[in-house]
């Protein structure tokens, strides 16, 4: 007992009309082909490709295109836009936090902005604001760039060493640590 086979609709048939067009179509291809692989030759004869009056890719660029062509072949486009964030810092967060917190560094591969400020007030307040400006960063640079900000305290004195030290001591690192 075996089911028998739906019938499959049959491709209509081509008429005259349908196989000149076919036709037409195959012969233009054939036809771009020969004429793209006789111009290759004509320029292998000549010596490769040869100025002329229309643009190709040896044309001189405009320095910024220049850059901009050079960013995107590299894949640099986030390092130079987060390089853009820290020359526009001021702007982004306002004057008066810009005085007392500096960006530093980033890191592509963790998407981390470290920045440092000048005192403990100063990084707890960006702490507490870290989260909108992120958002605003994203909105600027494009969504995920930067995930954290990583906040920085003041840094100590620097560490002396001498003669006056107690044993064990590990100089101003016991109290700044």
């Amino acid at each position: 007992m075996s089911d028998p086979q739906p019938e499959r609709p049959k491709a209509p048939e081509l008429s005259g009309v349908d196989l000149a067009r076919q036709a037409l179509v195959a012969a233009k291809e054939q036809a771009r082909a020969r004429g793209a692989a006789a111009q290759q030759k004509k320029q292998a004869r000549r010596g490769g490709l040869r100025s002329g009056a229309r643009a190709d890719g040896r044309d001189p660029l405009p320095l910024g295109a220049a850059i901009n062509r050079l960013i995107t072949e590299r894949g640099w486009e986030t390092p130079a836009a987060v390089g853009g964030v820290m020359g526009r810092w001021p702007q982004l967060v306002g004057p008066e936090v810009a005085q007392h917190c500096e960006p530093q560094k980033y890191d592509e591969d963790a998407r981390v902005l470290t920045v440092q400020c000048d005192s403990t007030a100063w990084a707890t307040q960006l702490r507490l604001l870290a989260p909108t400006l992120v958002a605003r960063l994203n909105g600027d640079l494009g969504h995920g760039t930067v995930k954290v900000i990583k906040v920085l305290g003041p840094g100590g004195p620097a560490r002396r060493y001498g003669a006056l030290r107690a044993p064990g001591s590990k100089g101003p690192g016991d109290t700044y640590g």
